[in-house]
């Protein structure tokens, strides 16, 4: 990557990783076209290779950047001690209401790219994908599951909250008026129906 891209105004730099989250989460990267993503950034294609390089240039650039991102995000809103069940996860999804806040997309790419079979994409990726899987099971290895119900199975529950977020997320994203705060109010609600099925009295 050309490291001028960072001399951008942080706006120009937000509006091209934005477009090119929203692209390769819809189409995947094979299908995905630098066309539609320039157009979507309003910015030429020539712009585009100048700091990229190529196609492949710019997916690997936004791998790395979303998942370092949401790592940071983390960082800030998890504390350090926190080991309760659905207290982390709590901070777990406010860390990603904050990511998507500023990059609405970013989950939907990071999914897309779990899903990624294309070789010279999944190359590209497959260290940082891996390191990013460890960092977010050791978050879930974290939770103290011993006031869940016998019923509760702790790995399952944790699926479910995750499984709803994500529908909701591929819901609300996609329509034309996604706001992160309506957005995490709703999850919440979620999460306290699953929390008050799986807590013991």
């Amino acid at each position: 990557m050309n490291e001028k891209f960072w001399d951008l105004k942080k706006e120009k730099q937000d509006r091209m990783i934005n477009a090119a989250l929203k692209v390769f989460s819809q189409y995947g990267y094979y299908h995905a076209s630098t066309d539609e993503i320039v157009k979507t950034a309003g910015i030429s294609k020539g712009l585009l290779f100048h700091y990229f390089g190529s196609k492949i240039g710019v997916y690997a650039f936004l791998y790395d950047y979303a998942t370092r991102f949401v790592t940071l995000e983390l960082t800030g809103h998890v504390e350090k001690n926190e080991n309760g069940y659905f207290e982390l996860y709590e901070q777990i999804l406010s860390a990603k209401v904050a990511s998507m806040a500023q990059y609405p997309y970013i989950f939907l790419f990071l999914n897309k790219a779990d899903e990624e079979d294309y070789l010279e994409a999944v190359d590209e990726i497959s260290e940082r994908r891996d390191k990013y899987h460890r960092i977010m099971e050791a978050l879930r290895e974290r939770a103290d599951v011993t006031r869940l119900t016998d019923k509760a199975d702790y790995r399952k529950t944790w699926d479910v909250m995750d499984f709803t977020v994500q529908g909701l997320i591929d819901k609300d994203v996609k329509s034309d008026n996604f706001r992160a705060d309506i957005f995490m109010q709703e999850a919440l609600e979620y999460i306290d129906m699953i929390r008050e099925m799986s807590i013991k009295e």
